[in-house]
């Protein structure tokens, strides 16, 4: 009997120092070490990848999109639709993106893409007019429809051939930070129009913004929007 008490005595007192010392190990030293070297070699990246202001205020994530809707004329009314404030670059479409520091009204609410088929909704491989509602052909031919009237101004046409598809079309995870240079462009002279700037000015800030494929060949060229409406918000206010 008393062989047995002190054997059981014995194993709860090396469990307990082994889980001691894990507890230091995993729990305290580890986590020390990754956070140490993180912010040392790291440290944008560790911080969240963070974009600042011209003021130095936090305003972002170069990882994750926003939108740049105008505040809703009732907040209380779950179906009113969001509206885009046109004086801003707009991004891709998306389930799941919040608005920014413009528009502080940033929530995030989820991310994931539609699950949807290239071809749910499509008549002999080609999205019709009458798409069915609620099949992804009928979103982006409502999305399409948008582009073109939000982005044509007086003096400036955009043809529906021109749309690009992530003018249209939401990413894989729904949080895209980026556009094609194409739908940048393509919003260059509503944007130019809505904040009294020359068409070179913000042709220039697309210019400056684009960004080249990763080390050559990776990816495709793209602009982040948040990036480029800061800069854009800067160059109203000179």
């Amino acid at each position: 009997m008393n062989n047995s008490v002190s054997s059981t005595l014995r194993l709860i007192g090396a469990g307990l120092r082994a889980l001691l010392v894990l507890t230091v190990v995993c729990g305290v030293l580890y986590p020390l070490a990754v956070t140490g070297v993180a912010q040392a070699l790291f440290n944008d990246k560790a911080n969240g990848s963070e974009i600042k202001d011209k003021s130095g205020q936090v305003v972002g994530s170069s990882l994750i999109g926003q939108t740049y809707n105008l505040p809703k004329q009732n907040p209380d009314d779950p179906e009113e639709a969001a509206k885009p404030d046109l004086k801003w670059f707009q991004p891709r479409p998306s389930n799941g993106l919040g608005s920014n520091s413009v528009n502080t009204q940033y929530s995030l609410i989820l991310s994931g893409a539609t699950n949807r088929s290239a071809d749910n909704g499509a008549v002999g491989g080609i999205c019709p007019k009458d798409a069915e509602e609620g099949t992804l052909c009928a979103q982006v031919v409502a999305a399409k429809d948008a582009v073109v009237a939000d982005n044509s101004t007086s003096s400036y046409r955009v043809e529906p051939a021109d749309v690009p598809a992530d003018a249209v079309t939401s990413s894989g995870s729904g949080l895209d930070p980026n556009i094609s240079p194409a739908y940048a462009r393509l919003q260059v002279h509503r944007v130019a129009e809505q904040n009294k700037l020359d068409v070179t000015q913000v042709e220039k800030l697309v210019a400056d913004h684009t960004r080249g494929r990763t080390l050559g060949f990776m990816g495709e060229p793209r602009v982040n929007v948040l990036e480029l409406n800061i800069a854009l918000k800067a160059l109203s206010k000179s």
